[in-house]
């Protein structure tokens, strides 16, 4: 996740917004994060250090004692980022109540079905070692009546995905077979049979075997063939193209830059 918007401010020291593993330079870049992800500026978000960063970089410093004491005094936390948002010029009227409204309807969600939320817009920033915390919290939660069989079998569905993401292949294979176990979803079987088929000491089993019948295990097949073209013809792999194509020196340079950029995005993701 990177932004790049219009408002040049004097900024030595951004803000390191954890939630969102990105530095924020701007009030412009902080009011967009809050509109844009609130799920993710809802818990955590407002800390100590957000309130040096308004004092000291963005010379907000009464916002930052305005928020400070309405923190004190207990009430809605949500009301702080409001005053952030007021405070700016970066987001409409509309925009701001939205989010007001937002934050009000999550609240008011049952605890497992927020923290699954909260993974879900995690993991769609590909910050999948946050999202895997929440979800392992989630497959171990008590059932009632919002976390059934179907919840819990999209929480280890999910899982799996992120430990697929993180090379995890064991503990995704483990997800996957849980959650099969739950729902017997197709596309939850069509996981298991491809990550088999990506490691061959992940067995499936006689009984999920049986399932994978000739025309699934084809057209899964057919599936990952699709995915190796396009994963190919990726941007990542174009860039390498180019690299080798360079002279030595440059492309030693290149190389540099672009593996560093790499495991910068695989920290953020674990």
């Amino acid at each position: 996740m990177s932004l790049l918007l219009c408002r040049q401010e004097h900024v030595t020291r951004p803000f390191y917004a954890e939630e969102l593993g990105i530095r924020l330079y701007s009030s412009q870049e902080l009011c967009y994060v809050s509109c844009h992800y609130p799920l993710l500026v809802m818990d955590g978000f407002l800390s100590e250090s957000l309130l040096d960063f308004l004092r000291e970089e963005l010379n907000h410093g009464f916002l930052a004692l305005k928020i400070e004491r309405w923190l004190k005094s207990g009430e809605n936390p949500d009301e702080a980022l409001v005053m952030i948002l007021q405070e700016s010029d970066y987001c409409t009227g509309g925009q701001i109540n939205r989010f007001r409204q937002t934050a009000a309807g999550m609240r008011k969600k049952h605890p497992a079905e927020y923290k699954k939320l909260r993974a879900d817009e995690f993991f769609q920033i590909r910050q999948y070692g946050r999202a895997e915390k929440l979800y392992r919290e989630l497959a171990d939660w008590k059932t009632d009546a919002v976390v059934d069989d179907r919840f819990r079998a999209d929480v280890l569905y999910n899982l799996g995905s992120c430990y697929a993401r993180m090379f995890r292949l064991e503990k995704a294979f483990d997800a996957y077979r849980r959650s099969f176990a739950v729902s017997g979803r197709q596309d939850t079987l069509s996981r298991l049979y491809m990550l088999s088929k990506l490691n061959p000491e992940l067995a499936p089993g006689e009984r999920l075997k049986t399932m994978m019948t000739e025309e699934l295990r084809q057209k899964w097949d057919a599936d990952m063939e699709t995915a190796r073209r396009r994963a190919a013809a990726s941007e990542q792999v174009g860039q390498l193209e180019t690299l080798f194509r360079r002279d030595p020196i440059r492309r030693r340079e290149g190389e540099e830059k672009l593996v560093a950029r790499w495991k910068q995005e695989y920290r953020m993701m674990v």
